[in-house]
């Protein structure tokens, strides 16, 4: 079986020490390309360049809105020559964060736009960051349309989801599903359309059930798909292959 991490932070320094061997070990398990999502301007030129170094590895460009305070209208600028000269998969990881109460909202949509335009402009689907801000993130992609994207760690409504849809997305999902307790994601992954759905880890972060208090890997991707036949009642070789095939319909550069 064929998978595609859709979002993994692999070039993090939690992976500093092991990379290679990390990277190895997902291969084995099938996992056959990762997309690396950027957050924050300081990552770029090392995301790029690990990226460029191993065909395994695809990259993303874009500013988080978490790390808000650290983005400047300089780094913006610096995104869109990045995507003029190296033509990355897909800009991302942006979107807006009304969990974290001290980011403010204006400058998050102000940011959040910014980048949106970028991908318009240049053709490219983007990988969104929402947390409490479904309604507002799918408003304003029906004022600046883009080609479509993942909502990675999707968390809202059936109802949101299919919105989302109707734009062009699909819809990631991740360690979560191997939780029991985590009924409302497990509930949404039996019922949405399996065309919907893209696989991921977010590693080193949302660590599978198997490994909690651990840090998560790529190479544990096999366990959310086996997670994800097990709620759906299929068989993990057509997941394996529908949601691959997600995955390069949504994002041409796979």
């Amino acid at each position: 079986m064929e998978l595609i991490d859709t979002h993994c932070h692999i070039d993090v320094e939690e992976f500093d020490a092991d990379r290679t061997a990390v990277l190895e070990r997902a291969r084995s398990a099938g996992v056959s390309t990762l997309v690396v999502p950027a957050i924050h301007a300081r990552g770029l030129s090392g995301l790029l360049s690990l990226c460029g170094s191993n065909p395994q590895l695809k990259a993303a460009v874009g500013l988080h809105p978490v790390f808000l305070e650290q983005h400047r209208q300089e780094h913006l600028e610096r995104l869109q020559a990045i995507i003029a000269s190296a033509r990355p998969l897909a800009v991302g990881e942006i979107g807006l964060d009304y969990f974290v109460g001290e980011l403010d909202p204006a400058r998050q949509q102000q940011l959040f736009e910014a980048q949106l335009r970028l991908a318009r402009d240049a053709a490219l689907p983007v990988l969104l960051h929402v947390r409490k801000a479904h309604d507002q993130t799918l408003a304003t992609l029906r004022r600046i349309r883009v080609r479509g994207g993942i909502v990675h760690a999707f968390n809202g409504s059936l109802q949101q989801a299919m919105r989302y849809l109707d734009l062009g997305f699909r819809l990631g999902f991740g360690g979560m599903i191997t939780y029991e307790r985590s009924r409302k994601i497990r509930g949404l992954a039996r019922v949405l359309p399996l065309e919907a759905v893209v696989l991921e880890t977010d590693a080193p972060d949302m660590v599978p059930f198997r490994h909690h208090g651990q840090r998560n890997a790529p190479e544990y991707l096999p366990e959310i798909l086996m997670a994800l036949a097990e709620i759906r009642e299929e068989a993990p070789e057509r997941l394996a292959a529908v949601t691959t095939a997600n995955a390069r319909a949504v994002l041409p550069g796979l």
